[in-house]
C-alpha cells in the first residue's frame, strides 16, 4: 500500500502542474476566479500536494541507494541559502518572463536585477532545494521525488521560455532578454532586507524541520 499511495499522490502531483496552466483549463478558471485569484488557489493547492508527497515518500518502504555523503548537510545548507537569495530578490517584483511577477507592466529590462541571470527564480530555488535533498536521501522513494522534481524544474524553465515567447513573439522576447544581458549591474533597493529576510526564512526553515519534514537537522550545524 505504501507504493501504491506513493505512485498516486506523485501522479495526482504532476496532474495539477500540467493540466491546469494548459488551455482551454487556465483561461476558464482565470475567468472564474481572476487572475489574483487563480494565483493564490494555485500557489496553495500546490503547497497541499507537496505536503502530500512528503508524506507518501515518507510512508514508501525503505529501499537504500546510496549512504548519506560525510558532510553533505553543509551542501544542503548552502543550496537552500542560495535558493533563499533567489527568492528574495526574484519575487515580488515585475518579471514578464516568468511566473510570479507582479506589476508586470512596468517591468524595465534596464534594471533588471537578478533576474538578468535567473530567468525563473521559483524554478531556479525549486532546483537547487530538490538537487541538494536528493544527495542526502538516498533512497528509492526520495531519489524519485527529489530527482523528478530537479528535473521538473529545468525543464519547466525551457517550458516557461517556450510559452513567453510564443505569447510575446520571439523577436520581443528576444530583444527583452537581449537587453537585460546587457544591462548595468546594480543592487536593487532595500538589497540589505532582502539579504536578511533570505538568511532568516533559512534559519526558520532548519527550526520548523522537524515538524514539515519529520526529521531534525539543527543538531547537525551546532558545534
Amino acid at each position: 500500500m505504501g507504493w501504491i499511495e506513493f505512485i498516486t499522490v506523485f501522479a495526482g502531483f504532476y496532474i495539477l502542474h500540467s493540466v491546469p496552466v494548459r488551455p482551454p483549463v487556465r483561461p476558464w478558471l482565470v475567468a472564474r476566479l481572476g487572475h489574483a485569484g487563480f494565483g493564490i488557489a494555485y500557489s496553495l493547492l500546490s503547497l497541499a500536494m507537496l505536503a502530500a508527497v512528503f508524506v507518501a515518500a515518507d510512508r514508501a518502504p525503505y529501499v537504500p541507494l546510496w549512504p548519506e555523503p560525510p558532510g553533505a548537510h553543509w551542501l544542503v545548507l548552502a543550496a537552500m541559502t542560495a535558493a533563499g537569495l533567489i527568492l528574495a530578490f526574484g519575487l515580488f517584483r515585475p518579471n514578464p518572463l516568468s511566473f510570479g511577477g507582479t506589476r508586470n507592466p512596468t517591468f524595465d529590462p534596464q534594471n533588471p536585477g537578478l533576474l538578468r541571470w535567473v530567468r525563473h527564480p521559483v524554478l531556479a530555488a525549486f532546483f537547487l532545494w530538490s538537487g541538494a535533498h536528493l544527495v542526502v536521501n538516498g533512497d528509492v522513494a526520495h531519489v524519485a521525488m527529489f530527482g523528478s522534481f530537479a528535473a521538473f524544474a529545468l525543464v519547466g524553465m525551457r517550458i516557461v521560455d517556450r510559452r513567453r515567447r510564443r505569447e510575446m513573439g520571439d523577436e520581443v522576447w528576444q530583444q527583452m532578454v537581449a537587453r537585460m544581458c546587457a544591462a548595468p549591474v546594480a543592487l536593487p533597493r532595500a538589497a540589505v532586507l532582502r539579504v536578511a529576510g533570505a538568511l532568516a526564512s533559512v534559519i526558520v526553515l532548519i527550526l520548523l524541520h522537524p515538524w514539515f519534514a519529520g526529521v531534525g537537522v539543527l543538531w547537525r550545524f551546532l558545534p
